[in-house]
């Protein structure tokens, strides 16, 4: 698809979300201007040169989806304290956001002195398989790892972690919105808006290699008290404080 954007000589590639797809942009033309969304460094994954100064024809936004694994952790503690066994959901696919979250989650889970099993699924049927494998080895709590395929497969999963009873925390809003008890992520909008931006400058005659790479400032964390309800697991007072949204 990148390549045949880049034979139609568009003014612009944008790449709304995903490593994956940015990467396959740059691959496809080193002249048509790339504006892309990632959710892992794009330095280490290879899309730029730096973030000051990207260099060649890629800029974009950085959501730090991968990067807030910790600060999804540290949530879910706050959330369930007396969880011992914390399940990794991520997609082997990816590797490196996967390496990211991986790592980042287990030095956040040993500060905390708690323990992180990593279960791996890369298609529907391997959702299936690595919920049965974590409600096996009687995972406490589950982190689902930032990953493009786990959007797309939200409602199994969302429909998964609720039947298991499963406390859960996700990495966009929209899992909570579907019933998902409990989202923590850079806002969407603000993202969107941040690459509809730098479209748009770059039209008017902006180089993306002088553009540095966008940083988020918003942060939202979302809450589905239904949900709560519904595997009955109490919200502290305390994540209802630092909610940016709660789901009645």
């Amino acid at each position: 698809m990148a390549a045949d954007l880049a034979q139609h000589r568009v003014a612009v590639i944008v790449t709304p979300i995903g490593t994956v797809t940015a990467l396959a942009a740059k691959a496809a033309t080193t002249t048509i201007p790339i504006v892309f969304s990632a959710g892992t460094d794009p330095v280490k994954a290879g899309i730029v040169a730096s973030l000051r100064r990207p260099g060649g024809n890629v800029t974009g936004v950085n959501y730090m989806a991968a990067e807030l694994s910790a600060k999804r952790l540290s949530l879910l503690h706050e959330l369930a304290p007396g969880a011992a066994r914390i399940a990794l959901l991520v997609n082997p696919a990816n590797p490196v956001a996967t390496q990211t979250i991986i790592t980042d989650t287990k030095a956040a889970a040993a500060a905390i002195g708690r323990q992180i099993d990593v279960f791996e699924a890369e298609t529907s049927d391997g959702i299936e398989t690595a919920f049965a494998a974590l409600v096996q080895s009687r995972a406490d709590t589950l982190l689902v790892g930032a990953e493009p395929f786990f959007i797309d497969r939200r409602v199994q999963i969302v429909t998964l972690a609720t039947r298991h009873l499963l406390p859960t925390v996700y990495f966009l809003r929209e899992f909570a919105e579907i019933g998902g008890l409990m989202s923590y992520g850079a806002s969407d909008f603000a993202r969107n808006r941040d690459i509809g931006i730098y479209t748009g400058r770059i039209l008017k005659g902006e180089k993306p290699a002088d553009m540095p790479v966008m940083q988020p400032t918003q942060f939202e964390l979302v809450i589905n008290l239904p949900t709560a309800r519904a595997i009955g697991i109490p919200i502290p007072p305390s994540l209802l404080a630092q909610a940016n949204e709660v789901i009645e």
